[in-house]
C-alpha cells in the first residue's frame, strides 16, 4: 500500500503539459477540480472524466502510475460510496432493510461521487507528475503574490508547502524500509486486534519521527550553508512567461467551463 502513494513524485518529460507555464497548471489544475464538482449530470461527469483522460495521455506518463496513486485511496473511496448510498433516501427503492434503504437515486450518487474523487486525484497528479517542486514554489509564490499586502508571508508559506511535497515519496521509502525491518526482526503487524495493531506501529513512527527530524535539520542546515535568503530581493533562475501554449489551455479550459454547464441540463441528474 506504501509503495502505491505516488503523490509529490515528479517525471521530467517533453510533453505539452510539461512545457506549460506552471502558473497556468497550478490555477487550471483549481479550475477544473471546482467544475468536476459542478458537474451533476452523467454528461458533464463523462464530460470531465474525457477531459482528465486527455490530460494523461497528454503526459505521456506511464498509466500505471496513475492507478498505483488511485489504488492508494481505494478504501477511502469505497467508504465514502457505501455512505453515500444510505445518505440518499430519495428515489425508487431498490432495497430496504429496517432503517436500510437503498435507491437508484443513491446509487447513481454514490458512483458520482467516486468518480469524483478519483478525477480529482488523477487531475492531482497529472500536475504533480509533470511539474517540478521547484516549478511549483515559484507558481504559488507568483499566485498568491497579492496577498503581500496583508503582510502575508508568501515566499515562506510556498516554500513550506513545496518542501512537504518533496519529502512525502521520501518518507514514504522510509517507512516501507522501517516496515522491513522491523517485520526481519519478527515484529508481527497485520494479526490481531485493532488495538494490537496500533501498539505494533510504535516500532515504525518513532524511527520514522526520529529520520524526519533529523532530515529536517539537515535541510536547515544546508539552507543555512548556503545563505539562503528568501524574500522581496531574491530572484529565481526560471523567469516564467506565458506562451501560446499556455494561452490555448486557458482557452481550451473555458471551453471545458462552458462544456460542462451546458451538459449540467441534460436529464438525468446525479
Amino acid at each position: 500500500m506504501i509503495k502505491d502513494i505516488t503523490l509529490g513524485q515528479f517525471f521530467p518529460g517533453t510533453s505539452k503539459i510539461h512545457r506549460m507555464d506552471p502558473r497556468v497548471k497550478l490555477a487550471l489544475t483549481f479550475f477544473l477540480i471546482i467544475f468536476i464538482f459542478v458537474a451533476d449530470t452523467v454528461a458533464a461527469t463523462a464530460l470531465t472524466v474525457a477531459a482528465v483522460l486527455v490530460l494523461i495521455k497528454l503526459t505521456r506518463v506511464p498509466f500505471q502510475m496513475y492507478i498505483r496513486g488511485l489504488k492508494a485511496i481505494l478504501l477511502i473511496v469505497l467508504f465514502t460510496s457505501v455512505l453515500n448510498i444510505f445518505y440518499v433516501r430519495t428515489g425508487h427503492v431498490l432495497l430496504e432493510w429496517g432503517i436500510l434503504r437503498i435507491t437508484v437515486d443513491g446509487v447513481l450518487r454514490s458512483i458520482c461521487i467516486a468518480v469524483r474523487i478519483a478525477i480529482m486525484i488523477l487531475l492531482s497528479s497529472v500536475l504533480t507528475y509533470t511539474t517540478s517542486p521547484t516549478d511549483l514554489t515559484t507558481a504559488m509564490e507568483r499566485l498568491i503574490k497579492p496577498l503581500k499586502a496583508l503582510h502575508v508571508p508568501v515566499h515562506e508559506i510556498a516554500m513550506m508547502m513545496t518542501i512537504a511535497l518533496r519529502f512525502v515519496p521520501t518518507l514514504l521509502e522510509e517507512t516501507d524500509k522501517i516496515t522491513s525491518a522491523q517485520k526481519a526482526r519478527g515484529a508481527d503487524l497485520e494479526s490481531g486486534s485493532v488495538i494490537q495493531r496500533m501498539k505494533a506501529m510504535i516500532p515504525i513512527l518513532i524511527p520514522l519521527f526520529v529520520s524526519a527530524f533529523r532530515r529536517a535539520y539537515e535541510l536547515a542546515m544546508a539552507m543555512e550553508c548556503r545563505c539562503y535568503n528568501g524574500g522581496d530581493h531574491r530572484t529565481t533562475m526560471k523567469q516564467l512567461k506565458l506562451r501560446p501554449l499556455d494561452i490555448w489551455a486557458m482557452v481550451i479550459s473555458g471551453i471545458f467551463g462552458v462544456g460542462v454547464i451546458l451538459c449540467n441540463f441534460i436529464p438525468p441528474h446525479m
